[in-house]
């Protein structure tokens, strides 16, 4: 039965007394309606303590990790209102400057910040340019479509990482190019393709996936400086879906080859490692048969056809408007001002007139976007004016 409060102590000493004194443990208990671990329990801390063992503890934990000083809430919301972008890790360090081991712990000012909504919530952004469905293209002939992808990187002896961009011709499965680039930066593969444009020819499609230098799902059609530049050379660019490595499965076999071969026996220097690699798209390519290519080697089917690397103008019907895009990515349009893509930035795109005040953007054959300007009869070009009006 419960206890009053008042009565708890003399029940106690009562119990430690009787049982002290040789009473039955078991019987005690169920007269004073009690667990026998809660009686053990009394008389234990009587006999280590005497009576000061009897008096009633606070429940209260030793250590209490989810609260912390008023001082130091105080100071975190303080610096959370001084420096509203900066992440906890960096509030932390200011934080021990000013309260050396008393500091919190990170994880202690993110509870902080999240128990007085000082937590922003991010905002996660569907990419703007996003291919729903898988690739429908086909190679026909050498060059028709060419693959490119990085593969997987891994450590040469020397500790240094290599990370291989591969090119490939869809058709004929020849590897045209496994380079170990310093950077995977639109400047150096561009440099490669360079050489391999002009060595075997400029291919009618590239399919990639979506990552950089390649594509970046949030510009419009997803164009790069990479692959704007490609578009100018007249060629396709063919999209994978995002996280479908089965898009591009001809050349994720190839990578596989590359991983088993290459990967699990790294060189001991980068130069060592390009050397090995070249020499395993010379196997690849001109000794190793291929079920898929009836027993042939890549090399007995693939066929260059080196030509002068040239961009091509755009071939804008007459009546559409033409705006150079500006280094900042925007194009003026009367007073109006659009942003298009920062990389187009010097190239020249087209607006087609649709209806009413809708307007849609070109690059080459690449749809932009459709937008909406103000007053479209002032935009219009002075031909198009002029036979509105009725003007010979």
């Amino acid at each position: 039965m419960p206890w009053k409060a008042d009565r708890l102590m003399g029940l106690k000493l009562e119990f430690v007394e009787r049982a002290v004194a040789g009473s039955n443990i078991s019987e005690l208990c169920r007269e004073f309606g009690i667990s026998r671990q809660t009686g053990h329990k009394w008389l234990r801390r009587y006999r280590e303590q005497g009576y000061d063992g009897l008096e009633e503890r606070s429940r209260r934990p030793r250590t209490a990790p989810l609260a912390t000083a008023e001082e130091v809430i105080a100071a975190i919301l303080a610096l959370r209102e001084s420096h509203p972008r900066w992440g906890a890790r960096k509030l932390v360090h200011l934080l021990r400057k000013e309260f050396a081991e008393l500091a919190p712990s990170e994880r202690t000012v993110v509870r902080v910040l999240k128990r007085f909504g000082r937590v922003r919530k991010r905002v996660t952004r569907r990419g703007l340019s996003l291919v729903e469905r898988a690739p429908t293209v086909v190679a026909k002939a050498p060059n028709d479509v060419w693959t490119i992808d990085f593969k997987g990187w891994w450590l040469v002896g020397d500790g240094q990482r290599c990370e291989p961009l591969t090119v490939r011709d869809g058709y004929s499965r020849y590897v045209l190019a496994i380079a170990l680039l310093e950077r995977n930066d639109t400047a150096h593969v561009r440099a490669v393709l360079l050489r391999l444009f002009s060595r075997h020819g400029v291919p009618s499609a590239i399919q990639c996936d979506n990552g950089a230098p390649f594509i970046s799902v949030r510009a419009r059609a997803g164009l790069t400086q990479l692959s704007a530049w490609w578009t100018t050379l007249g060629i396709r660019v063919v999209r994978s879906r995002v996280g479908s490595p089965q898009d591009n499965g001809a050349h994720e076999r190839m990578h596989a080859d590359m991983a088993a071969e290459l990967q699990n026996a790294p060189e001991r220097t980068r130069a060592a490692q390009q050397r090995s690699c070249d020499r395993w798209r010379q196997e690849f390519n001109h000794v190793r048969p291929h079920e898929a290519l009836n027993g042939k080697t890549p090399a007995e089917i693939y066929r260059s056809c080196p030509t002068k690397v040239k961009p091509k103008p755009p071939l804008y019907p007459t009546a559409w408007l033409i705006r150079r895009v500006a280094k900042s990515g925007h194009i003026s349009v009367g007073t109006q001002t659009i942003f298009v893509s920062s990389a187009l930035a010097e190239h020249r795109v087209a607006l087609q007139p649709l209806h009413g005040l809708l307007w849609r953007v070109w690059f080459h054959h690449v749809d932009l976007a459709t937008v909406e300007l103000v007053g479209p009869e002032q935009l219009l070009p002075p031909r198009r004016l002029a036979s509105r009006r009725g003007v010979a």
